[in-house]
């Protein structure tokens, strides 16, 4: 199993942890099933009413895509078999709210998640960044996610810049991003305070409450997400192009953090 799972029912809240810390929780194809059975369980789970999502260790929340998952795609450039496509709450119909708990590096498909939970608590050493176009990929998904939570021109600049930039979690903080920052050693328990107070309240009312937060933008959202197959057909690299790139990432310098 790569996603540990554990319920507090004193507290109704459940914590979500990515447990794939030496591959820097990145999501192969188990763990995207995982993820999406997880959600879809929490639904008829009524001793969940909240929930609290994070990566094992400190050096990454999550950096997306595994580059070992082997996903074939269809011969058509207006389709794209994406397994990040369902690995968040929203798009497995679940409204109870989820508070984000991210620790160090969270880049490129970790967007899917941060982009559906209701908000995020930072540790203080935490990074930010969308790697996408340094390696002749389309931030599509990711940039329609982050242009929603974030001043445009920082989600502009951050799909844009690809490695060159890390958005420090100070700077998430002060755009908004980030709703409050703790020290990594607190990262977990401030998480867990906010969540434990939203699962103290009646659900039928939080998750109402979340369930009308999302319908103001949710129409925007699908009608921007649904260009996103055909973006990324006509503006990625092929595979073996890509592949090089990465090969002379680490002649790259060091990643400016602003």
């Amino acid at each position: 199993m790569t996603v540990r799972v554990e319920r507090d029912k004193a507290s109704g809240v459940a914590v979500i942890t990515l447990d794939r810390e030496r591959r820097h929780n990145a999501i192969d194809l188990a763990t995207a099933a995982e993820l999406g059975a997880v959600w879809r369980e929490f639904r008829h789970e009524e001793d969940v009413r909240a929930v609290v999502l994070t990566g094992a260790g400190r050096a990454a929340f999550c950096t997306g895509i595994d580059r070992g998952a082997e996903v074939p795609q269809p011969p058509s450039p207006y389709s794209v078999d994406d397994p990040l496509a369902a690995i968040g709450p929203k798009a497995n119909d679940l409204w109870k709210p989820v508070v984000a708990a991210v620790n160090g590096m969270a880049c490129g498909g970790a967007f899917y998640l941060l982009g559906e939970s209701e908000f995020i608590v930072s540790s203080s050493a935490a990074t930010y960044f969308d790697p996408h176009t340094t390696y002749g990929m389309v931030s599509a998904y990711e940039a329609v996610y982050m242009a929603q939570r974030m001043p445009f021109g920082e989600a502009a600049r951050m799909s844009l810049m690809g490695t060159a930039e890390r958005l420090s979690a100070r700077r998430a903080y002060e755009i908004g991003l980030v709703s409050e920052l703790a020290e990594p050693g607190e990262l977990l328990p401030a998480a867990l305070r906010a969540a434990g107070t939203l699962a103290g309240y009646p659900t039928e009312a939080v998750q109402g409450t979340v369930r009308a937060l999302w319908s103001a933008k949710q129409a925007a959202l699908q009608q921007a997400l649904a260009q996103a197959p055909a973006l990324i057909s006509l503006g990625n690299l092929p595979p073996e192009r890509q592949a090089d790139l990465f090969t002379g990432r680490r002649a790259a310098p060091e990643p400016r953090i602003r």
